[in-house]
């Protein structure tokens, strides 16, 4: 698996987690989903992504999104 697809796969799972929070929980982990999705357009703009810097300290293999 590359660093690409293991962010891709990262970000799926908080987004469906956070949902399912939201549903089950408390209407207050919207923020969240909404965390999350602010992440994601930064990350769009500045190419930093904090859960590839962690994935790529575990040691998963480059892709070429995140360089």
């Amino acid at each position: 698996m590359t660093l690409d697809a293991a962010v891709l796969r990262f970000a799926g799972v908080m987004v469906l987690l956070s949902v399912l929070l939201t549903v089950y929980v408390s209407p207050l982990f919207v923020w969240f989903t909404v965390f999350i999705g602010l992440n994601l357009i930064q990350s769009s703009f500045t190419g930093f992504c904090p859960a590839a810097a962690v994935f790529r300290k575990l040691g998963v293999k480059k892709g070429c999104a995140f360089e």
